[in-house]
């Protein structure tokens, strides 16, 4: 087996283009323009929206719903009716619920941006009708550009972009669905630049400070929000239940068997948030407990049964689990009790978490194999995943969160996951049985009709092949999702605090290790990438004819980039298959509804062919030659390419039947080349660490290590092992304690 290398070497930054870019239509528009007819239309609907605010006077601004007719790219968004910068004003977005899929967008905008788009749109339908026949083509906004024509009325620029507006613009309209609620519920207003407190007291609504949980994200009674469905409807953006309904494990009572452990040492600590915690178990040396769980509220036995059982599976599992011994050994656990079993407020759980966490910055693995039996919504994100996704980007850890599990009464077919394992920087773990095949009770992704979760699965156990796991009344044979996230949260932590490695390159790992050769274009929906290897040495390690070496360092500029990785030559050709992984955790904004993530950081990997990088899935995007990509639509680079995905995985098609490639040059070298974007403020995917995992597998079996490293140290990077027993080694030097004399 070959170690995984670390390569560390400078990678340059390089700032995006200078310069506005001329806006155009797309080449189907030389055949089917922007009618005259549908402009008049569009003035038409925002007649009636001007109308409808004209009677509504409760919000300052208006909230206004544009239909796009496909799928849209951020550059081909709304520009120029409205604002100058209609990005600004973005406070929500879905899919239209019928396919093909299309985005419907909502805007906050002041009243008055209403007549100037209205205003706008009468000058350019009376251009399109006087100038152009009633229809204006990609070949006559070329020609305005080129030629520079200029209009009475408005301006060259404004003209074309409103254009290009209407293009993909399918209509205006106000969305009023009044929400049906029977128990408390959390839910979340759009963002009108109001007080929140202030905007609920116009229609008799009275709230403090502690039922809101983040600017308009809030906690409310039926009562109250049937006020806002006869008051405002428009308000709400989505509603969810506080009760916290989460899915069971079930489980039955083995044997009680006296079981002993050493006492702990200096191993690291990862967190657990759960039920409650039974002092009396026989590793309890190994766990600090603290009970953050409401104490108005009473107790019983049950309420310490799940926590301690995902604990024990954390401190001790391959003790109780010889089958799935990791080779990790033990971990230390901090746990904290936010809840009893199935009591407690979604809510108040919430705004504990971010306590815990803020309170704890030096643990860096969460455990959280708590979810709720609810689906979670298709167009927003559920209000637990926000606040795990923010506390990511913020701070440096990692959760690692159960996939949630179906209940016994669910019927047959597929049920979408639930809250929080739609949270997208984490780690969403699913179950597999022994035999490799999704679990009975598994659940199924994607998470905002886009991204993929689960990341993988893990050995979860099922009704006849159950894990051993320890509670207050001995060991129990248990199964579900909640017993398959534990040994995930070990293994990012060994992999983090044993071997030294950051949390996007541990991240990385596990997902190259899961996927490997994945032979589906996408991953699956039940499993994920794949599944987890048991053995850490088989994660931190590659077969002999293959070469696994990580990247890492931080986006500063709109490039990040590296032209000097030197792979292998043999015969004037590069004789591997490659694949890569990419990871990386970036602000996410729930406001943006599907649209959630805030940046995207585009991978090009593969051969340097002069100044340009051969990329080894053919991504297109940002290349400089424009008519390669100029018809990339947003629907299929979101598909191909994965953008606004925070993980990327790259591999060669057609792997098992591929032939050496061509090197190109003397030397032969790769490239890789990241590309930063941003949907809102330009500053948020500033200084985003990210971590590549690459493996090359040579094609006739040979070992080319000793090779690969060689000409690395030749072109200037430093080139450590990955190796376990080395940095254990230094691990125990590093935590002894020196006794002076």
């Amino acid at each position: 087996m070959n170690d995984v290398l670390l390569l560390k070497g400078r990678f340059e930054q390089k700032s995006r283009p200078q310069g506005t870019p001329i806006r155009q239509l797309p080449s189907k528009a030389a055949v089917h323009g922007v009618l005259a007819s549908h402009i008049n239309d569009l003035i038409f609907q925002l007649k009636d929206v001007k109308a409808f605010w004209k009677d509504n006077t409760l919000i300052q601004n208006i909230l206004i719903d544009v239909h796009y007719d496909r799928v849209i790219a951020k550059s081909n968004r709304v520009q120029s009716l409205f604002e100058k910068d209609c990005s600004d004003c973005i406070v929500g977005a879905r899919f239209s619920p019928n396919s093909p899929k299309k985005h419907i967008i909502t805007y906050c905008f002041a009243r008055n941006s209403i007549d100037h788009a209205i205003d706008t749109l009468k000058k350019c339908e009376e251009i399109v009708s006087e100038q152009y026949d009633g229809e204006i083509f990609k070949q006559h906004v070329e020609e305005i550009n080129t030629q520079k024509i200029n209009f009475k009325d408005i301006a060259r620029s404004r003209f074309v972009s409103s254009i290009v507006d209407c293009y993909y613009i399918e209509k205006f309209a106000i969305r009023r669905v009044p929400v049906d609620v029977k128990d408390r519920t959390i839910i979340s207003l759009y963002q009108t630049n109001e007080d929140t407190i202030d905007l609920l007291k116009k229609i008799k609504i009275n709230i403090t400070e502690d039922q809101i949980l983040d600017g308009t994200t809030l906690l409310l009674n039926p009562s109250d929000i049937q006020k806002i469905n006869n008051n405002a409807p428009y308000l709400i953006a989505m509603a969810v239940s506080d009760l916290a309904k989460f899915t069971k494990n079930d489980f039955i009572t083995e044997e009680k068997k006296k079981r002993t452990i050493k006492l702990p040492q200096n191993e690291p600590v990862i967190g657990v948030i759960d039920t409650l915690f039974d002092t009396n178990v026989y590793f309890s040396n190994w766990v600090e407990f603290e009970n953050r769980f409401s104490p108005v509220i009473p107790i019983s036995r049950k309420d310490f049964e799940h926590g301690t059982q995902v604990s024990s599976i954390i401190v001790d599992g391959p003790s109780l689990n010889p089958k799935l011994d990791d080779g990790c050994g033990h971990f230390r656990v901090k746990h904290f009790g936010v809840m009893g079993e199935n009591k407690g407020s979604t809510f108040t759980i919430l705004k504990t978490i971010r306590d815990i966490v803020s309170e704890n910055r030096q643990i860096k693995v969460w455990n959280l194999s708590l979810g709720t039996i609810q689906e979670v919504l298709e167009d927003y994100i559920s209000p637990e995943a926000a606040v795990l996704d923010k506390i990511q980007s913020e701070y440096d850890v990692t959760f690692v969160i159960a996939g949630t599990n179906k209940q016994t009464s669910d019927k047959n077919g597929p049920k979408r996951i639930g809250a929080p394992a739609d949270s997208i920087n984490s780690i969403v773990v699913n179950s597999v049985n022994l035999d490799k095949k999704p679990s009975s009770y598994t659940r199924c992704g994607p998470v905002l009709s886009f991204f993929n979760k689960p990341d993988f699965s893990y050995y979860g156990g099922d009704y006849k092949q159950r894990l051993i796991a320890y509670g207050p009344e001995g060991e129990n044979g248990v199964y579900g999702t909640s017993f398959a996230a534990p040994w995930i949260s070990r293994k990012l932590a060994y992999l983090i605090h044993i071997l030294g490695l950051k949390r996007e390159v541990a991240k990385a790992l596990l997902i190259d290790s899961a996927a490997g050769w994945m032979k589906k274009e996408n991953p699956s929906e039940e499993i994920g990438f794949g599944i987890i290897p048991i053995k850490i040495n088989d994660i931190v390690q590659s077969k002999d004819d293959e070469i696994r070496f990580i990247l890492m360092g931080v986006s500063e500029k709109f490039d990040t980039y590296n032209y000097n990785i030197p792979v292998p030559v043999a015969n004037s050709m590069h004789p591997f298959a490659a694949r890569a992984t990419l990871c990386y955790f970036p602000k996410c904004d729930r406001n943006q509804g599907v649209d959630y993530t805030n940046t995207e950081i585009s991978m090009q990997f593969g051969r340097m062919k002069e100044k340009n990088i051969k990329s080894i899935n053919g991504n297109a995007q940002d290349v400089d030659d424009p008519a390669i990509y100029k018809d990339l639509s947003e629907e299929s680079v979101r598909a191909d390419y994965r953008k606004w995905d925070n993980v990327k995985y790259v591999a060669e098609k057609g792997f098992g039947s591929l032939r050496p490639h061509d090197a190109y040059g003397d030397d032969g070298l790769w490239g890789v080349s990241l590309k930063t974007k941003n949907r809102l403020n330009p500053q948020d995917g500033a200084n985003l660490h990210f971590g590549i995992v690459v493996t090359l597998k040579e094609i006739y079996g040979q070992n080319r290590l000793d090779e690969f490293k060689q000409r690395c140290l030749m072109r200037g990077w430093l080139v450590n092992h990955v190796n376990i027993e080395n940095l254990v080694e230094v691990r125990n030097k590093a935590e002894e304690d020196i006794v002076w004399e």
